[in-house]
């Protein structure tokens, strides 16, 4: 009985220490989705290129188009400006 408790103490610490190193799966947002009747806008966008997109909804009734987080620019970083050009200015 008290090897049976061990075990079982054992096999519990086991598993929680395996909880405990699982990280979150990353949210990743890709460029392309497939749309189309069964799912809802935006659809499934889990395409890095229109090609993976366009092999997945063959012979679906569904087709593809730009994820509008990147369409409208919502997934893209801001661009920075491009230095001035032009004489500097001394200070007073």
């Amino acid at each position: 009985m008290r090897k049976t408790q061990l075990v079982l103490l054992t096999f519990g610490a086991a598993v929680l220490a395996g909880f405990a190193t699982i990280t979150p799966a990353a949210a990743r947002d890709y460029p392309w989705c497939a749309q189309g009747g069964e799912y809802d806008y935006p659809g499934e966008c889990a395409y890095s290129t229109y090609e993976q997109c366009q092999a997945s909804v063959s012979g679906r009734l569904l087709y593809c188009d730009r994820n509008p987080r990147f369409a409208y620019g919502q997934g893209q970083p801001a661009q920075s400006r491009p230095p001035r050009r032009g004489r500097p200015v001394a200070p007073y």
